[in-house]
């Protein structure tokens, strides 16, 4: 159908594209987030936090209510010290999340009374599986309807059956693909095919590009042909290229549906002694820890040696004032192995996010671990020692010439 708008990417690992939006797909959107993911009725009540310029805000939120001829309550900026008495006051049944805010709202001092709201359903994508649960006990949420689905792609995601820590299951046609992160590309073999991967193993997502299921990409063509892989399976065939990495989980009966778990972006994961590392898992351990706030993690490259070794920037939780370098070492030594164990750490007053609360890792790997650009105090763990310790100048320098035995 005729463009309805252009939703620009998040940005976060790269400039924002403009995505096509069609009036047929923002229709279908509207009318899928309250029919079949929170179900909405006229009598239901939205908490609405997002931006409207966001896909998740507009066509989730804004979208669906509208469709359902619900109402909706609208902040103009998330609060989570307000959350909770403004669902109280207005009323609000129903929640559109991106993941960050949950995590931000599990972060608040929990009170007996938290579980005490109108609030029973959620819909959104991001909500990770290790506070999944957490975050449905203390707030008593009773349905959890995570989706999947870039702005610019052609397949989506959702949690119909209501099944904990997944992304739901799709009618689109999918596959997962073998990618190699070291050499940042998808592997195909001797004939030039795709590989798909065994079940339960993290792939590539790609779907199919054909006339039942469109890919109406970018207002910059060059930036759409980057982002189809053809002849994957067959001569002649096309298939979006989602640039993230998901597996194929198991939810116990599902009516024989398939549901996947997202896993990390393709230029996040990273390969640090010849084992893949997701940003995503080493920062929901880390995030475990109770004086640490919020945790980005990414990879940096060291001299002399292969992949990439892990940094994490984090935040203290609220009332910390130091990190327990000694406690925190331990912490990560016990819960990570050691190749998914950060080397550095680098300690903010805040986390850079987007509009959208995505955390950008961009200028954090261009920064990595120089001392001479970054103020923040940066913690490195040397080879053979255990405990993190202060970057000082010396070993800086043993870094960058390759002689400090990584």
């Amino acid at each position: 159908g005729d463009n309805a708008f252009y939703v620009y990417t998040s940005g976060t690992t790269g400039l924002p594209k403009a995505a096509v939006m069609s009036q047929r797909r923002f229709l279908a959107t509207c009318a899928v987030s309250h029919k079949l993911g929170l179900r909405l009725a006229p009598t239901d009540r939205l908490y609405l936090c997002l931006p409207l310029y966001h896909a998740t805000g507009l066509m989730v939120g804004w979208g669906g209510v509208l469709d359902a001829g619900a109402s909706a309550f609208v902040r103009r900026k998330f609060s989570a010290s307000n959350f909770l008495p403004e669902v109280r006051k207005y009323q609000t049944n129903t929640f559109v999340y991106i993941g960050e805010l949950c995590r931000y709202l599990l972060h608040t001092p929990a009170r007996p009374n938290d579980h005490d709201s109108p609030l029973t359903r959620i819909i959104g994508n991001g909500l990770r599986p290790d506070i999944w649960m957490e975050f449905k006990r203390r707030f008593g949420i009773e349905r959890v309807t995570e989706f999947y689905g870039a702005s610019e792609g052609n397949a989506a995601f959702m949690n119909l059956l209501n099944k904990d820590r997944t992304i739901g299951l799709t009618v689109n046609k999918i596959e997962l693909v073998q990618y190699d992160v070291y050499k940042d590309e998808i592997v195909r073999d001797a004939g030039g095919r795709c590989q798909r991967v065994y079940k339960g193993d993290p792939g590539l997502l790609i779907a199919q590009i054909s006339d039942d299921q469109v890919f109406e990409g970018y207002t910059n063509s060059e930036a759409t042909e980057k982002k189809i892989i053809r002849n994957a399976f067959a001569d002649g065939d096309a298939w979006f290229n989602s640039g993230d990495l998901i597996r194929q989980v198991d939810v116990g009966f599902a009516a024989t549906f398939k549901h996947y778990q997202f896993v990390d972006r393709v230029g996040d994961t990273f390969r640090w002694r010849s084992e893949n590392v997701s940003t995503n898992e080493v920062g929901e351990i880390i995030n475990q820890h109770p004086q640490v706030g919020i945790c980005n993690v990414y990879g940096v490259e060291v001299p002399n040696a292969d992949g990439r070794a892990g940094m994490a920037a984090i935040t203290l939780a609220e009332g910390v004032s130091e990190l327990d370098m000694t406690d925190f070492s331990d912490f990560i030594a016990r819960e990570l192995p050691p190749y998914a164990q950060p080397v550095f750490v680098r300690i903010q007053h805040d986390i850079d996010v987007t509009g959208t609360f995505k955390m950008v890792k961009g200028d954090l790997k261009k920064q990595g671990y120089d001392i001479n650009a970054v103020t923040d105090p940066i913690y490195v763990m040397k080879p053979r020692a255990n405990e993190y310790e202060r970057l000082e100048r010396g070993f800086f320098a043993e870094i960058k010439s390759g002689t400090a035995g990584f």
